[in-house]
């Protein structure tokens, strides 16, 4: 006789829970992805909030100061850089294949069309700076956001011990206070590390009267968030440019390129990280691969800081697991 198979009622009950749960989750994916930008940035702005607070700064006016300091420097530094990077853009496009053509004389290449499909380059970056700011209602949700999660972080502990009781809701604040550690952390001490390259890049391309050197040394502070690979390549179209020039010069940027990475691994590295809970190589890229080939570039940008709190769940669950056993 064939086997009966039965299921239970609460077998039914928390699969049907567990599906509408999973569609209204898909239903508000834009929304939660606000609130997740949004944590990071406070675990980012978190530890200025609270030397603020600890010198009797109201955490509102803390919270002010905070987004006028931060901002105001991002924003000054933006609106400083992009009249210059669009400008070099557009000329390295322009000079691109004639750069390549004398690299590499017998390559037979189609200048004109390369040229057309480059031009764009700096009409695009405008494109894309417009873009972002123009999102205004994207950006002010995401800084109310963040300026009401900092407000009442303070309050997270009452609100956890109501929700889930004293032993629960001390443990999910050890666990959130663990993620904020840890996401603060890596992105001070990425952002610190890609600005530190970026200038020094910047300043070692300009003392070696290399042209672009602006939008090189900007590729550089991006291509920091990719370990050992990144460098490597940011270093590629520098080398090739002075090529054109002289191969004295292409082998003096190149020592300049190791001499920074010397730089980064053994001294701005170890000082920038040392408070911070960095991840494997491996793991970084395997993050940056999967998170762009689901969403494109803000997958990527993403990508590291979720799988950071994924990690610390994960340990934060087996912990408790072990508690009970």
């Amino acid at each position: 006789m064939p086997s009966k198979i039965e299921i239970s009622h609460k077998t039914i009950i928390f699969t049907a829970v567990f599906l509408i749960g999973l569609w209204f989750l898909y239903s508000i994916l834009d929304i939660v992805l606000l609130l997740f930008v949004s944590f990071v940035l406070m675990s980012a702005l978190r530890p200025m909030v609270e030397w603020l607070a600890k010198r009797h700064f109201p955490r509102a006016l803390s919270l002010i100061l905070t987004y006028i300091v931060f901002f105001g420097i991002f924003g000054g530094t933006l609106i400083s850089v992009i009249p210059s990077l669009v400008y070099q853009m557009t000329k390295f496009s322009q000079a691109f294949p004639s750069l390549i053509s004398q690299i590499i004389p017998n390559l037979s290449l189609d200048v004109a069309s390369i040229s057309k499909q480059l031009a764009p380059i700096g009409e695009n970056l405008i494109k894309l700076t417009v873009g972002i700011f123009s999102n205004i209602i994207t950006v002010m949700t995401i800084l109310v956001f963040t300026f009401y999660l900092s407000l009442e972080r303070k309050k997270a502990e009452d609100h956890a011990k109501n929700l889930f009781g004293n032993t629960w809701g001390e443990s999910i604040m050890q666990l959130l206070s663990s993620i904020e550690s840890r996401l603060g952390s890596w992105i001070q001490g990425e952002f610190i590390l890609m600005l530190t390259i970026g200038v020094l890049t910047y300043i070692g391309l300009t003392v070696l009267r290399i042209d672009y050197a602006l939008p090189l040394a900007i590729i550089a502070g991006f291509l920091e968030i990719v370990p050992t690979i990144g460098p490597i390549l940011s270093a590629v179209p520098s080398v090739l440019i002075a090529l054109t020039v002289s191969p004295i010069l292409a082998a003096s940027v190149a020592a300049m390129y190791f001499i920074i990475q010397q730089l980064e691994n053994n001294l701005i590295v170890p000082l920038v990280m040392r408070s911070s809970v960095g991840l494997s190589p491996i793991i970084t890229i395997i993050c940056l691969m999967v998170g762009a080939r689901i969403a494109g570039v803000g997958g990527a940008i993403l990508a590291v800081p979720i799988f950071l709190v994924m990690q610390e769940v994960f340990v934060w669950f087996l912990k408790n697991q072990q508690d009970k056993s």
